[in-house]
Formats: structure tokens, sequence, C-alpha cells
């Protein structure tokens, strides 16, 4: 995954960002996201986004309690979130302070 999610990197991070605060199933996550960032991943997106993070090491499943499987954060996982967040802050800081200096 690196620096380049793809046509996914939205749905991905969002569901990693998720995690991020413990395991979840499906529901949780989307609930999770919506509050937290005010965006509604519909059912497909969430499972295609759970799908191709499960396959590429960053999450995994657990034990499905009843109907619901939960998901956590792996150590890869983490560590792609801590590098994604660093350069969105990077990316962040540089868009706010050459807005800062832009004349008006």
């Amino acid at each position: 995954m690196g620096e380049e999610m793809g046509r996914w990197a939205e749905p991905g991070l969002l569901v990693l960002t998720s995690l991020a605060g413990g395991p979840k199933h499906g529901y949780a996550i989307t609930t999770d996201i919506t509050e937290q960032a005010g965006v509604t991943l519909g059912p497909g997106t969430l499972y295609a986004a759970l799908q191709r993070l499960e396959e590429r090491g960053l999450i995994e499943g657990l034990p499905a309690e009843g109907r619901r499987r939960p998901y956590r954060l792996t150590a890869a996982g983490a560590a792609e979130l801590t590098g994604q967040a660093q350069r969105m802050r990077r990316l962040a800081a540089l868009s706010l302070e050459r807005l800062r200096l832009r004349p008006a």
C-alpha cells in the first residue's frame, strides 16, 4: 500500500482510523466513521475496503460474534496509518502556511 493506497484511499484510511480505536464489526465501523468524520460509507464500499485491507494484512478478522464479524488493526495497519497521518499532517501544515503567505 505505502504511498499510494489507490482508489480506496479514503475509505481505507477511514476504516484504519476507526479500528485504531479498538476492534469493531462492520456496522460499528460505519457508525464510528459517520460520527467522527461525517462520512457515510455504503455497505459495498465498506466491505470492499475491509477485504482490501485484510488482503494487505493491515487488519484482521476476529471470530464472529453471532452474525457480526469484528475486525482489528494489525501492527502493519498501525504503521501504515501512522505514516499516512504524518504525511497528511505535513501536507496540511504546508497548505496552511502557503495560504497564509499568499498575497491577497
